[in-house]
């Protein structure tokens, strides 16, 4: 990979940067607290840190004066050499924590997915971890001293580049040894964890010993006390299932009641549902469309109406005569002969008084007064029967009268009426869909014995359930018939005991005397387990003991395999660190030999690196013999150092080709061993692309493409001004 364009927002003292790469060797100068390590720092986070990361570094890399909001944003251009041709590429990340996002662009592909992207860049750079990436390709001044003083430190990186783990195996060797230490240790004062284990063994087994021999005399109140406590139990079982079928009879009593309950409940819905269905027949099925009142109404009116034709037809039903008498006999006159009787009847009175009174005499005495009254008498009834007669012969006239009157009237009229009212029958009749008036009687009755069938039914219905609404009653059936089911049910699965009579009274007596027997069984467990425990000797502690003695000898056991394995282990890393380091050092040897060549002007032409400590060193001519690196000076010392970088990342990249990013390390050389080591890093800028961070000015002839950063230009205004 080599990247082209560099594009740094929000981090640390580069607020918004951007720089091009050379695909070789790129200067990049500055002066002190110029933002050149933050570069540094910024390549290792575009091209290894997740996205989504929520260290505390990653906050302490914000620009100073920001809000909390502002996070740092990497952008990279870059372009891949593969087998057939350059593929430009590029990413961006943005570090917002969980928020974070990434945009990976290559082969015409997008990549935001944070894990996939990462993935996508430890591919095409051979790096797969910042760790890895740091401990390689990319170098810190300061870290060559690192790796001066701490030989392992180079082991822990070659490890961790060959096998591709994070940490090398020195501190897992440390850990090993430690343990194997604390293991092993025999010495009184500081025993280690097996001697402690193997003392705990044989303490424990004594104890044990001890409380078997004393066990040995609880045997017979142990045996006694077992008996007990089996007819305890038994009784126990005993009252259990005697009070287990109290409770089944006592159930089944209880569903038989609640059955019978529900069964008296069923019948009531049951016939209910019947009468609500019969009234629904009825309701649906009524003789007269018309409600009764309208109906009653309606037959009134018909029979008014038929009542007017049958009158009609009965004036029509005759033909009219007329008879006209020239002349009618008068009738005699009542009057006189009326008049004329009271006056010989009043005569009479008075000529009777008179002689009575001798006022005044008549011939014949009293005869002339008596003759008077019987006349007036004879005549009164005569006159009685003329006022009749003539009464009677006026009547007639004027019935008469009336009948040839109405008889005179026009015919046409009453028939006219007669048609009307004849119409009016037909078109209600019509309305009724009936004949005549005998089928509207017929129907009237049959509506009211229809709805007096409704009224008894309703009125049963009422009596079975009240004012339950009859949507509800088939389920209130149905419920009440599940009930009875579940009931029936129960009682079956309740068995034997649920039809036997007189099993509840039966059962309270076997229960008493379980009890009883149960109380006698446990006075006896009683008995024996005071015998049990007047003994000294106690069992719990020896199988406490026991237990110990078996937990020691599992942990002597795990202990003393533990140490096998610990010891297998640490063997297994001594074998696999010498093939590891033998195959490294090799490779490191052989193309570190050119390098050093090249940077020292033939000085030390021969090199070697130890497979077992990794250490280095180099054939020096004035002792004609192997000289430690150590021995050498600072400057020769770092390039040495620097060397074995260069054959570490072609060792463990293979065919990938990431960026190689300097951070000063010639600051200790002169300048002819800085041209050299320059030198090396043009040539090595074939194949990969150097990106070097330097403070100064001596490189930048060597160099494809010098960038240049300020430096800080912020003074403190309240410092006083110098002297």
């Amino acid at each position: 990979m080599r990247i082209t364009r560099l594009r740094i927002e929000n981090l640390r003292r580069h607020r918004d940067l951007d720089l091009e790469l050379a695909r070789g060797l790129t200067v990049v100068r500055g002066p002190n607290e110029s933002g050149k390590t933050t570069l540094q720092r910024a390549l290792e986070l575009a091209l290894t840190r997740r996205v989504t990361s929520a260290s505390t570094e990653m906050d302490g890399l914000r620009p100073w004066g920001t809000g909390d909001d502002v996070r740092p944003v990497v952008r990279l251009e870059f372009e891949q050499d593969e087998d057939d041709g350059v593929r430009p590429g590029s990413v961006e990340k943005a570090f917002r924590g969980s928020k974070g996002t990434v945009r990976l662009e290559y082969e015409g592909q997008v990549v935001t997915d944070p894990a996939q992207a990462d993935q996508i860049l430890a591919e095409l750079t051979g790096i797969p971890t910042e760790a890895f990436f740091r401990s390689t390709a990319s170098v810190r001044h300061h870290e060559m001293d690192d790796l001066a003083r701490d030989e392992g430190a180079l082991r822990d990186r070659l490890q961790a580049s060959i096998s591709g783990a994070d940490r090398g195996t020195s501190a897992a060797r440390r850990k090993l040894d430690k343990a194997l230490y604390e293991l092993n240790t025999k010495g009184d004062k500081n025993p280690g964890r097996l001697k402690v284990a193997e003392a705990a063994v044989t303490q424990a087994a004594a104890g044990v010993e001890q409380g078997e021999a004393a066990l040995a005399q609880l045997e017979q109140e142990r045996d006694r006390l077992v008996q007990a406590r089996e007819r305890r139990t038994d009784a126990d079982a005993a009252l259990t299932e005697r009070r287990s079928l109290l409770e089944k009879a006592l159930q089944a009593e209880r569903l038989i009641a609640d059955r019978t309950v529900a069964q008296e409940r069923f019948e009531r819905y049951r016939t209910a549902v019947s009468v609500s269905e019969e009234i629904a027949t009825l309701q649906d099925s009524h003789p007269a469309k018309d409600p009764l009142p309208v109906l009653r109404t309606t037959v009134a009116r018909l029979r008014v109406l038929d009542g007017r034709i049958r009158e009609l037809k009965a004036i029509l039903s005759g033909d009219v005569e007329v008879h006209f008498d020239v002349k009618a006999p008068e009738p005699r006159d009542w009057r006189p002969t009326a008049f004329l009787a009271l006056a010989l009847i009043a005569a009479g009175i008075l000529l009777a008084g008179a002689s009575a009174t001798a006022v005044l005499t008549l011939p014949g005495g009293m005869l002339v007064p008596l003759a008077s009254v019987v006349v007036g008498l004879v005549l009164a009834p005569i006159g009685r029967r003329l006022r009749l007669s003539a009464t009677d012969l006026g009547r007639e006239r004027q019935l008469r009268d009336d009948e040839i009157d109405r008889r005179l009237r026009g015919r046409s009229q009453l028939e006219q009426e007669l048609q009307e009212k004849d119409l009016d029958l037909a078109n209600q009749l019509s309305g009724l869909e009936l004949p005549d008036m005998a089928a509207v009687e017929a129907l009237l009755a049959a509506e009211e014995a229809h709805v007096a069938s409704i009224e008894r039914l309703s009125a049963q219905l009422e009596g079975l359930v009240g004012r339950e609404p009859v949507a509800v009653l088939p389920e209130m059936r149905d419920a009440a018939a599940l009930d009875i089911e579940q009931k029936t049910r129960a009682l079956e699965h309740l068995g034997p005991i649920a039809k036997e009579p007189r099993a509840r009274e039966r059962l309270e007596v076997e229960v008493k005397d379980a009890e009883r027997a149960l109380e006698r069984a446990r006075d006896d467990e009683a008995n024996a387990r005071a015998r049990v425990e007047a003994n000294n000797v106690d069992a719990e502690q020896v199988a406490a003991q026991a237990e110990r003695l078996a937990t020691w000898r599992e942990q002597l056991a795990a202990l003393q395999r533990r140490a096998r394995v610990y010891d297998r282990t640490l063997k297994a890393i001594d074998t696999a660190e010498r093939a590891t380091m033998q195959r490294a050092t090799r490779y490191l040897e052989k193309h570190m030999v050119g390098d050093i060549e090249r940077v020292t002007a033939g000085r030390y032409r021969r090199v070697r690196v130890d497979d077992t400590n990794l250490a280095i060193e180099v054939f020096a001519p004035e002792r004609n013999d192997w000289a430690s690196v150590e021995s050498l000076s600072q400057g020769t010392l770092d390039l040495i150092y620097l060397t074995a970088r260069i054959g570490l990342v072609r060792l463990v990249t293979g065919d990938r080709r990431p960026p190689l990013v300097l951070d000063d390390p010639f600051v200790t050389l002169d300048d002819a061993r800085a041209a050299r080591a320059l030198e090396l890093l043009k040539r090595i800028s074939a194949d990969f692309q150097v990106i070097y961070l330097t403070t100064s000015d001596r490189y930048d002839a060597a160099a494809d493409l010098v960038r240049v950063l300020d430096g800080p230009t912020a003074a403190d205004p309240g410092a006083p001004p110098a002297a």
